[in-house]
């Protein structure tokens, strides 16, 4: 069983950058997408980004262009690089990885993906 953990969370203002990594220990991740979500508290968990296994990436809208999630095989760690964080950006961030090898980047519902980390939390200040 794949184990994941997330870290690079912390307190930051408007407009800051954050850097979140998710390090996957006891399988492999090459051939998995691999997803951002987050939740705040009284909401589900939601999509933010996935990166497939060949590179191919997916946005929400709310993030497109101001984050930018990353893969590094070699290390299996994923990243989600994010800039302009704004006060709405305020959750606990989780990766997860996709319960098959080689989906297709549809596959963005809480549901696809398996081997959540315990999360980190991002809080941005106005």
């Amino acid at each position: 069983q794949v184990q994941l953990v997330e870290s690079g969370g912390g307190l930051v203002q408007a407009g800051d950058s954050l850097r979140l990594s998710c390090a996957a220990s006891g399988g492999t991740l090459s051939s998995r997408t691999m997803g951002w979500f987050r939740r705040t508290p009284g909401k589900e968990r939601e999509f933010v980004a996935s990166i497939k296994w060949n590179g191919n990436t997916y946005y929400a809208e709310s993030v497109k262009g101001r984050f930018t999630i990353s893969r590094e095989n070699a290390k299996n760690t994923v990243y989600l690089q994010m800039n302009s964080l704004k006060p709405e950006d305020t959750a606990v961030y989780y990766c997860g990885r996709d319960s098959i090898a080689y989906g297709s980047l549809s596959r963005r519902s809480e549901t696809d993906f398996d081997s959540w980390g315990q999360g980190t939390q991002v809080t941005v200040s106005s």
